[in-house]
Formats: structure tokens, sequence, C-alpha cells
């Protein structure tokens, strides 16, 4: 029996801009090329400027016609991060969508940013909150939609508040849940503040389920020459329609979130399969771990703390 192949709904999107981070390749690039088919202009992102170029020859190829284009930007850096901020509000127009999709996972060493956080964290979490800050005006000014790339290793695991760098004792896929868990609960502060405030952002959660990625992949500046073992499996399975999502369908969740008139601010989408591991992406219960607005505020301020980037009342 033919494997049915999931899908969503994506509504025009003419005249309106997205940034999509990650989208170089994999569920990132995937996303790119669904909004730049719907009429999208989409910017990318890309902190590797050869993949990047391959990306919006892909996509050009199969809309010949796409809106799309290259910045510069490596969330590991803050200072990247702020060079782009202070690029695109110089450029002045509004940015419609926000996909924050970027991450790393699993390094099997510990490796820290140019700022000297714990890499997953610092890029995962930290860099995103400093590029969502920078972009504040913008997002308000095209009443945004961002939505915020999680994981089901958000569902595991806490934030080791007393060592959030992992200096003491570092736990590799510890480090990874915790960065997911910040990035999640800032997600669902960044919407409730919005509301508040009065700033026209609706901001929601999605997650992929496991699909073959390249998210544990051979990568060398990760200091990782083969890939992890665990997804050799989770190829196979894939390929047989076990369980497990394909990289088509795995980036449908966030773009759903992303595009859906459904998907309000606050909002959880993942696949809707057994385990919510694969299948057609629809609404999710919050994890437990994301549902503390006291969790997600200490957030907030620790974000701030630590990336000296402060985000305005008003």
């Amino acid at each position: 029996m033919a494997r049915r192949t999931p899908d969503t709904t994506v509504p025009d999107l003419t005249g309106r801009r997205a940034v999509v981070t990650g989208a170089s390749d994999g569920i990132g690039l995937g996303l790119a090329r669904r909004l730049a088919a719907a009429g999208a202009d989409v910017l990318l992102p890309v902190r590797n400027e050869a993949k990047g170029e391959a990306a919006l020859a892909a996509i050009r190829h199969e809309t010949p016609e796409a809106k799309v284009s290259l910045r510069s930007l490596d969330l590991s850096s803050l200072a990247s991060v702020a060079a782009l901020g202070a690029e695109l509000r110089a450029e002045g127009r509004p940015i419609d969508i926000l996909i924050n999709n970027a991450g790393v996972m699993t390094p099997p060493d510990r490796q820290m940013t140019a700022d000297g956080f714990e890499l997953q964290f610092g890029t995962n979490h930290l860099g995103h909150f400093a590029l969502v800050a920078g972009l504040l005006p913008l997002l308000r000014a095209g009443r945004a939609r961002v939505t915020s790339q999680v994981s089901i290793a958000a569902n595991s695991g806490r934030i080791n508040w007393g060592d959030l760098n992992w200096e003491r004792s570092y736990d590799g896929m510890a480090a990874y849940s915790q960065s997911k868990i910040a990035f999640g609960l800032f997600g669902l502060e960044l919407d409730r503040r919005s509301c508040a405030e009065g700033w026209g952002i609706s901001s929601n959660l999605s997650h992929p389920g496991i699909a073959p990625t390249n998210l544990l992949a051979a990568r060398s500046e990760l200091g990782r020459d083969q890939e992890v073992s665990g997804r050799r499996i989770i190829r196979v399975l894939s390929s047989r329609g076990i369980l497990l999502g394909t990289v088509e369908s795995a980036m449908l969740p966030a773009l759903r979130a992303a595009t859906s008139p459904d998907a309000a601010g606050g909002s959880f989408t993942g696949p809707r399969g057994l385990g919510h591991l694969g299948g057609a992406p629809g609404p999710q219960k919050l994890y437990s771990r994301l549902r503390s607005e006291e969790e997600a505020a200490r957030v907030w301020q620790v974000s701030e703390e630590l990336t000296g980037v402060r985000v305005p009342a008003a």
C-alpha cells in the first residue's frame, strides 16, 4: 500500500514578508519553499553562504517567480544577530511571518558560543531571543505571526537553573532539552507580553515529531564525524512509514502554525500520528514543562540579563 503523504493548506501570501532561520536545508528549506510558492517574499538568514545559495537555486528551480533572498546570520554569535537586526531595521520593511526553526543538537562534547554560552542553549534559545528582540519593531509593524520550533525533547528534562551553561557536568541531551524548554517558554511569554502591551504579534509553537533530518547527521562543526547511530534507525523507520515522519512531513506543523488562521497565539502544533512522532499536523496538548507562566517570565528575565538585550515594554 502506498504511503499517504500528509499536507496542510497554505493561504495566499502574496506581498507578505517571511523570515525563516535554518532554511539552508532540511525542514527550514522545505518551509521556505512552501512560503515562496504561496507568494511570500522569503528571507533566508544563513551561516553558510554556499548552502544558502544552493537553497535559493532549489527554490527558484521549483518556483521560478519566487521572491527569495539571503542574509548573513550566525545564531551562536550575538554580534551577528545584532548586525542582522540593524540591517533589517534600516531597510524598514515590516515582517509578517517569522519562523524560528534553526537549531543544533547534542554535540558529543560541550561547546561554547562566541559569547561563552553552552552551544545549544546559546544557539537554540538565546540567539533566537536576541533575534526577536532586534526585529521587534518590524514584527510589530507587520502584526507578525512568530512560530518557534521546539522538540519532543521539551517534554522531558528541565531547565538547569543552577548551571545554565552546563559547566559542572555536561549532558548533551539534557542540555538540548533545556534549550528547547527555555525556547518554548519564551515563545509563549512573547505572546502573553504582546497581548498585554498591544504589540499585535501572535506567537505560537510547533514541533516536527521525529524524522531523518540533519540534526543528527555528521557535522564537523559540532565535532561529529559520523551520523548518530539512532539516525540510521530513524531513517529506516521513516522510509517504511513506521510511526515516524519524513523531512517533508516534519515541516508541516511549523508551516501550519505560521500560516493557518486556526493556529492562534499561544497554540502548539505538531504531528497527529501515534505518539505525535509523525503524520499530519494539528493542535497538540502543551507539554507540562511549558505551562508555567512563572518559569516563562523567569526565562525572559534571565535571557535579557545574559544577552544584554532588553525588550522595551512599549
